[in-house]
């Protein structure tokens, strides 16, 4: 297993929508273990193949409450169900939180990595980690959903307890206004 180059906001790999996979090669069973190793390096819940420059349609999703983590293979969301608000973040977008809307329920269905359907019946956090690794492969991030600018906030990676707190927002932050998604192709 090795530790994959994290994607970064403003490269363009993120905003490409995945390509399906037909069929489970080797190689993507190397990738995913590969996905998984970085993840848990960057401390992760989740990661899209598209965050570490494949645009193979494919996710992993570990939750605290999961011991092994989930792979899934062309993933969908089959059903949404209610609404709410929740504080997100994203290992392609170190250093900021935003509030976002998402489903308080989610159904999606995948494959395995032994070519096996996966159906998931979702809620709290696995749903919101469906929906936010979902849409990575459609070439969405999460600040394409925020309502507005100040529904996103820088975070210090280690706070000064007598550091007063700064308000205002960083000039950098122009860059993480939504954009568009680019079509692959």
């Amino acid at each position: 297993m090795a530790v994959l180059r994290m994607r970064i906001l403003q490269e363009t790999v993120l905003r490409k929508q995945a390509k399906k996979i037909g069929k489970i090669l080797p190689s993507l069973k190397k990738l995913t273990s590969d996905m998984v190793e970085t993840m848990h390096e960057h401390k992760g819940v989740g990661i899209a193949a598209n965050q570490v420059g494949s645009l193979q349609k494919v996710c992993i999703i570990q939750t605290p409450e999961m011991e092994e983590p989930l792979v899934l293979v062309n993933p969908e969301i089959t059903n949404r169900e209610g609404e709410r608000e929740v504080v997100e973040g994203c290992l392609s977008i170190p250093g900021y939180r935003g509030m976002v809307k998402r489903s308080v329920k989610v159904r999606a269905r995948a494959l395995g990595l032994d070519g096996k359907v996966i159906r998931i019946n979702a809620d709290e956090l696995l749903a919101q980690a469906l929906e936010h690794e979902t849409d990575h492969l459609h070439g969405i991030l999460y600040v394409d959903h925020l309502a507005s600018r100040d529904d996103l906030w820088k975070i210090d990676d280690e706070p000064e307890d007598d550091e007063p707190e700064d308000d205002e927002p960083e000039d950098d932050e122009e860059s993480l206004a939504p954009a568009a998604p680019e079509s692959a192709g």
